[in-house]
């Protein structure tokens, strides 16, 4: 997620330049061909053009709305995944309570079960990102943070609980089931009462439905029909341009229908890289920084220190 307001130029033309490319090659070609060899004498019609542009406006409003309505609800899933996990921290250490000479065993369970909360969300974070999706294109690899996998789990739970979550095909939801075994076993030994079960396993329901809705932005795409259009569309509204404004405009016209066509392009960009928020990209929401918060807090809980380090900005980029 970019955090700085002025966006480098270098991001943008990573980006754009095949298209931009395209619509200087085509303005270029209908200026030359118009001024220097004669034998392109087409000329259509602005008002045409300008319809176009209009409802093609109007188009990407919408879609942009609609991706940017899919990014936030990830960000606000990912902010109920925040609070769920301290209010997870709370009730461990604050409902489950043994006898005196328990007291050393119940701490130790205690630990497992909030230590094991960071190892979900870890999980999670990286099953979001590397769960088979819907991409939007093929493209070359984009810039993203690297070296993701499931082994940062491993320093918070034990080597049994690692290898259950990595034999799993789901390993967030393979470490909220040991949860709920150790929710058990401590209502076993007298530690929990059946009302604070429910409310502690009330609790792992909701880091469910965290996942849940996670995964169906994921694996439910925007309607491919909005994205394929406005890129046509868009193709198509730029090859036009310069043959409605050249007659009137001169060479003016080269840079004047790019900078349209930019326009039009940035606005299809912007959509389509916002639509799918957990691909690992510079525009996602920031899994990483998020997933760190709860670490700390969490640590902070158990009374652990030195805390992890706040994720800082890569570049004006929070992963």
């Amino acid at each position: 997620m970019f955090v700085r307001r002025d966006i480098p130029w270098s991001w943008t033309f990573y980006y754009a330049w095949p298209s931009l490319f395209y619509f200087a090659l085509v303005s270029s070609g209908v200026y030359v061909s118009r001024t220097r060899f004669k034998t392109l004498d087409l000329e259509i019609p602005l008002e045409p053009v300008l319809i176009m542009g209009t409802a093609l406006a109007i188009f990407l409003g919408f879609k942009n709305n609609e991706a940017y309505s899919r990014w936030w609800e990830a960000r606000s899933i990912w902010g109920l995944g925040v609070n769920y996990s301290r209010a997870w921290a709370r009730q461990v250490m604050t409902l489950l309570s043994a006898e005196p000479g328990e007291r050393e065993e119940l701490q130790a369970m205690r630990r497992r079960l909030i230590r094991r909360q960071i190892a979900f969300i870890y999980a999670l974070r990286v099953y979001l990102r590397t769960i088979e999706s819907f991409p939007l294109e093929d493209t070359e690899e984009e810039p993203g943070e690297a070296g993701h996998d499931y082994d940062q789990c491993r320093k918070f739970i034990s080597d049994e609980d690692f290898r259950a979550m990595r034999r799993s095909d789901n390993p967030p939801d393979a470490l909220l089931q040991i949860q709920g075994q150790d929710l058990r076993a401590a209502r076993d030994r007298n530690w929990l009462s059946d009302y604070l079960l429910v409310q502690l396993d009330q609790t792992l329901v909701e880091l469910n439905h965290v996942q849940g809705r996670s995964e169906r932005i994921k694996k439910t795409p925007l309607p491919r029909p909005y994205s394929y259009f406005t890129r046509v569309f868009v193709r198509i509204h730029g090859t036009l341009l310069p043959f409605a404004i050249s007659a009137a405009f001169g060479w003016i016209m080269i840079p004047l229908s790019m900078t349209v066509s930019f326009v039009f392009l940035s606005l299809d960009l912007i959509g389509s890289r916002t639509e799918d928020p957990f691909e690992n990209r510079v525009d996602d929401v920031p899994l990483t920084s998020l997933a760190r918060t709860i670490e700390r807090n969490l640590e902070q809980v158990l009374g652990e220190s030195p805390l992890p380090p706040v994720i800082q900005p890569d570049h004006g980029v929070l992963y």
